[in-house]
């Protein structure tokens, strides 16, 4: 039996039942980024005055994150209309092409990741703290090592756009280390709000990889027998892209111009 406006579109939307569908989900999907978004302003205007971390974020990173997904929109795009004009060579190419720039993303976001989860801020008896990257914490030795700076006041940590920050290697006996936690999810609203939000967002790239790799992988046999179906799964999983695409593009500002 076969479905009805599978390929053809309905008559009361003009569109194919897996667009409508993509197009319902994509809504949710604004609702979930949309209350996100939300609280991140609302919590960050609730901060006390010079409390919010400024400049935290790897700038260079970012922006090379933003245009590795810029391109891919583009590539993704071309696979589709590569479909349309009956190239399935073109498509696989330009389809590879999306999934090495996402591959390349994930890379990225995840160094950034290990980036945070190695920085410490380290609050001494003598009432300094120490911030830096982690260079050594061997639990046999009495002290620890960072790359980083010390500094007699916990404001001078959170702005940091204005500042000229100069890092040398620093040697911490544990007998003097008060407290001691990385920049991970737990140590301050930001960095919750940081990890919850390019978290969800790289599961939503690794879940479009899914789809576009398995279309990349395994779409000649229905480009055989279907193949205007088959651009028609193409065309929905790009929605889906464009959309994680135009996610970040709200991510990159929020989190690393502001």
């Amino acid at each position: 039996m076969d479905i009805p406006y599978a390929i053809q579109p309905r008559p009361d939307t003009g569109l194919y039942n897996a667009k409508v569908g993509i197009w319902l989900f994509l809504a949710s999907e604004v609702m979930l980024f949309g209350g996100l978004f939300s609280a991140y302003v609302l919590l960050r205007v609730g901060a006390d005055p010079g409390t919010w971390p400024h400049g935290w974020q790897n700038l260079t990173l970012g922006t090379i994150n933003t245009v590795v997904l810029a391109l891919s929109a583009i590539t993704t795009l071309l696979a589709w209309v590569a479909c349309k004009a009956g190239q399935f060579g073109r498509f696989k190419f330009f389809h590879a092409c999306t999934l090495l720039f996402a591959l390349a993303f994930a890379i990225i976001h995840l160094n950034e990741y290990h980036e945070d989860l190695t920085h410490y801020e380290i609050h001494l008896t003598s009432g300094l703290i120490a911030d830096g990257h982690m260079v050594e914490n061997n639990l046999k030795e009495d002290y620890v090592i960072i790359e980083g700076r010390t500094v007699n006041d916990e404001k001078l940590l959170y702005d940091l756009r204005s500042q000229t920050i100069k890092e040398s290697e620093i040697k911490i006996p544990r007998a003097e280390i008060a407290s001691m936690e990385s920049y991970g999810p737990w140590h301050n609203t930001y960095m919750a709000l940081d990890f919850t939000m390019t978290g969800l967002h790289l599961l939503h790239v690794i879940a479009g990889s899914v789809v576009i790799g398995y279309l990349w992988l395994f779409g000649r046999k229905m480009w055989r027998t279907d193949p205007e179906r088959f651009t028609n799964r193409v065309e929905v999983s790009g929605l889906f892209w464009h959309f994680v695409d135009l996610v970040w593009i709200f991510l990159f500002p929020v989190l690393y111009l502001t």
